[in-house]
């Protein structure tokens, strides 16, 4: 490899905001942060996430179900389109 032509790679602490679980790993993003977190006796920088897998709906198996009734019927009940064929309201 080139020097000071690729980004430093190294170990970072990714956390999730909204549920404080932590992923130690490798990435070019540890040059990008200053906040650190202590692990095993090692100071490592932060990046904190919005989601993750720990907090992500689907993952968390809280994600909403969609109705049976399906997409095209919501639709002509909410809007009041009849639902039968096309132009047969009009």
């Amino acid at each position: 490899m080139k020097k000071n032509l690729h980004p430093a790679y190294g170990p970072v602490v990714f956390r999730d905001t909204s549920s404080g679980a932590t992923v130690l790993t490798r990435s070019t993003l540890a040059a990008t942060t200053e906040e650190t977190v202590e692990i095993d006796g090692v100071a490592y920088p932060v990046v904190n996430v919005e989601i993750s897998s720990d907090s992500h709906p689907f993952w968390t198996g809280k994600g909403r179900v969609v109705d049976s009734e399906g997409r095209v019927e919501a639709f002509h009940r909410r809007y009041g389109t009849g639902g039968g064929r096309a132009g047969a309201d009009r």
